[in-house]
């Protein structure tokens, strides 16, 4: 029967006359500007502070610049890709609608569901970070949670996740204005801390750039160990060429995030020219400024200052204070908890706007109940605002994180190369459709960024590919229990299906004669 498969496709003509129904409609109001502000408010976040310095220490070396430059390469292969699909399916839900065109309504559900793991569970492990950084600038020695019998309590990664709700349910210009000034905050903390470190750069400390291969006494075993070591055996390693490849698969996630950018695809003014502006405008201004500061770290002190177990750092992780500290520049630990508690405040306003958009979307489809998808006076989906914001608070405030970063990850990278898979495929189905910007060399661009994807995700770790498993196998059961079943455009189909004439029955050859 019509109507009922599972790998029905929504025409992007529908997905587009969507847009305009009275009760759903969202408002046309981001220009290119606040599409990059978002941009740049969610991939400049505290691990500018922490992990470059870690990584630098660790892991790369004074290469760690170079790793930054190959991420950035990767990232920009499938910022490509969404620049095109952003242009071309101007229609909120990211990776989700663009699948629906592609895929059908089965892949789409389960890249809608990757999706709500990536931005909620992203939301609520920032969030607590942040927390972290509001107690050390309060003196509370980095803690913020409160001992209510047997159950802890984090106030400080509520405070956050409520006030950005609200700012979120007011509307999305007004999330743009407050992401604006706190993401020049931050931008500011950075420069200040190039500008100033420029000045202690030893160009001795540069050498070697890419140091000497060390064997890793602290390989990981078991399911914590990289599925690629798993598959392949091969034991992880310091420095030399494997440390820098394996440092550009760490410092790829410090970019992640640019894609909540197309999500707000809808709200933009002139989407064709705006969202690949501001997809590739966010990440060409992120990547000068990590690369920035890198060199800046590793050229104040030796990178072997920075492993951890040095005389300056300790048992603890090096930070990028520490080189600061190291000339005795005292209050840069200040400005940087400064830094990164503004850093992560944009980060999770983001990550919480495209987490909406996401599940608007799924809802204005029926694949989640419609009543989440009413919009309000202003064009805002306020409830489905204060149902994510109730989410992200309850798991932020009362359930630790822990290794569960890396489901953010693993998250991202499956939706990126659904997305250049998706290019591919959509170029040679629907040839006629105007497109605001075109990848170049297709499919050479999108099969890169899929590999370049693949062999990302190849470095996480085991156990994080088990709990991704789980839960898109518990994706699935939702999608055949509710999804399936109350799926607008299925039901649609069907209606269609039965209101046509019967098809007339062949005449069989002989009484044709």
């Amino acid at each position: 029967m019509p109507g009922v498969g599972i790998w029905r496709t929504k025409s992007v003509e529908q997905s587009i006359a969507d847009t305009d129904e009275p009760d759903t409609r969202l408002r046309r109001e981001l220009t290119a500007k606040d599409l990059t502000v978002f941009g740049v408010a969610v991939v400049i976040g505290a691990g500018i502070f922490t992990l470059t310095a870690r990584t630098a220490g660790n892991v790369a070396g004074p290469s760690i610049s170079l790793a930054f430059v190959l991420a950035a390469i990767a990232c920009g292969l499938a910022a490509l890709c969404y620049a095109e699909f952003a242009s071309t399916v101007p229609v909120a839900g990211s990776a989700y609608t663009f699948s629906y065109a592609t895929f059908g309504e089965f892949v789409a559900w389960i890249i809608g569901w990757d999706l709500i793991l990536e931005f909620a569970l992203a939301a609520a492990v920032v969030s607590k970070g942040w927390s972290l950084y509001l107690g050390n600038v309060l003196g509370f020695s980095g803690s913020t949670t409160a001992h209510l019998g047997p159950v802890d309590f984090d106030w400080g990664s509520l405070i956050i996740v409520g006030g950005i709700t609200l700012v979120l349910a007011i509307g999305t210009k007004v999330s743009s204005r407050v992401s604006a000034v706190i993401t020049a905050i931050k931008i500011a903390v950075v420069l200040l801390v190039i500008t100033v470190g420029v000045f202690y750069i030893k160009k001795e400390n540069y050498a070697p750039y890419i140091p000497p291969a060390e064997g890793n006494e602290s390989t990981a075993q078991g399911v914590h160990q990289s599925l690629f070591s798993f598959l392949s055996g091969a034991d992880g390693s310091s420095y030399g060429w494997y440390g820098l490849l394996a440092a550009a698969s760490l410092v790829f996630f410090a970019f992640i995030g640019f894609d909540v950018v197309a999500t707000t695809a809808e709200e933009t003014k002139d989407p064709q020219k705006a969202l690949p502006r501001g997809i590739l405008g966010s990440l060409a201004i992120v990547t000068v400024l990590y690369v920035a500061v890198t060199l800046v770290l590793t050229g104040m002190v030796k990178y072997t200052d920075l492993e951890t177990g040095s005389p300056l750092v300790g048992d603890s992780s090096a930070t990028l204070a520490t080189a600061f500290e190291a000339h005795g520049i005292t209050w840069a630990q200040t400005a940087i908890n400064f830094g990164g508690l503004a850093g992560l405040t944009t980060v999770v306003m983001v990550m919480m706007l495209g987490q909406t958009r996401v599940l608007f979307a799924m809802s204005r489809d029926g694949l989640v109940p419609r009543g989440l998808a009413k919009t309000g006076k202003k064009g805002t989906p306020v409830r489905i605002t204060l149902f994510v914001g109730a989410v992200v608070a309850v798991l932020a405030a009362f359930f630790p994180m822990g290794t569960l970063e890396e489901m953010v990850n693993i998250g991202t990278l499956f939706a990126f190369v659904l997305v250049c898979i998706g290019v591919i495929i959509l170029r040679r189905t629907r040839p006629d459709l105007p497109r605001g910007f075109r990848v170049p060399l297709v499919p050479l661009v999108p099969i890169l960024a899929v590999l370049a994807c693949g062999w990302l995700m190849l470095n996480l770790s085991v156990e994080t590919w088990l709990r991704f498993l789980v839960w898109m196998a518990l994706g699935v059961v939702v999608y055949l229990a509710y999804g399936r079943r109350k799926s607008v455009l299925g039901q649609k189909l069907a209606a269609q299906a039965q209101a046509a004439p019967p098809e007339e029955e062949n005449i069989p050859e002989l009484v044709q004669r």
